[in-house]
């Protein structure tokens, strides 16, 4: 299988899921801002981007071949179902989806063995519906281990797991403060999230922020 990593604990953490479960991984994949953003965050619906310029060191970590691809395109179709703009020959021009599917064809191209797709989504359906519709059109089956896991349980899952040591480098959540709460790792915060989670109903995994 190959795995799409942006760079977050969820897409790491999916990955040791497929691997505990028999699948082998054959290589990583990222989709990355384009380069004249010099390292700043894109506004996607589809894609999370922060930190992305330290993909490369998570290619490292898994010791694996990495295929990336820059985001060219927007979201143009926002409903929830993107079938709606695909005519039987190909997708909506322009559309973000379609950067998914030359990154997921550059894969197959170079790795035709690949048949799954690791993806970390938790709770967007939109984006689980976007890559199964991808997937379906190149016979590929999407790997989605911890789709609408209970959160409490998986921040347990993965801070006593013992493989991803998962910092914060970005914090857009209830009672997050950037000059709190950036730089520290689950463990730290589970407290601080748990107590957050009560009181603003934050999700302790980082689903919206």
């Amino acid at each position: 299988f190959v795995a799409l990593v942006s760079g977050g604990k969820d897409s790491c953490f999916n990955v040791i899921k497929c691997i505990s479960l028999g699948h082998e991984l054959v290589c990583i994949a990222n989709l990355c801002p384009p380069s004249e953003f010099l390292g700043e965050e894109l506004n996607s619906f589809m894609y999370q981007s922060a930190a992305h310029e330290l993909i490369p060191s998570q290619q490292e970590c898994f010791d694996v071949p990495m295929i990336r691809r820059q985001i060219r395109g927007v979201a143009i179709d926002q409903s929830l179902g993107y079938d709606s703009g695909y005519n039987g020959k190909e997708f909506m021009s322009g559309d973000e989806v379609e950067d998914l599917r030359l990154l997921l064809e550059d894969v197959k191209n170079a790795y035709p063995q690949v048949v799954g797709v690791s993806c970390g989504a938790i709770v967007s359906t939109y984006q689980r519906l976007r890559l199964e519709f991808v997937c379906s059109l190149l016979n590929l089956t999407a790997l989605c281990f911890l789709w609408q896991k209970d959160r409490l349980e998986l921040l347990d899952d993965i801070i006593n797991h013992g493989r991803v040591d998962a910092i914060l480098v970005k914090v857009a959540g209830a009672g997050l403060v950037p000059s709190k709460h950036l730089g520290k790792n689950l463990q730290e915060l589970r407290p601080t999230l748990h107590r957050l989670h009560a009181k603003y109903g934050l999700d302790v995994c980082g689903e919206g922020g």
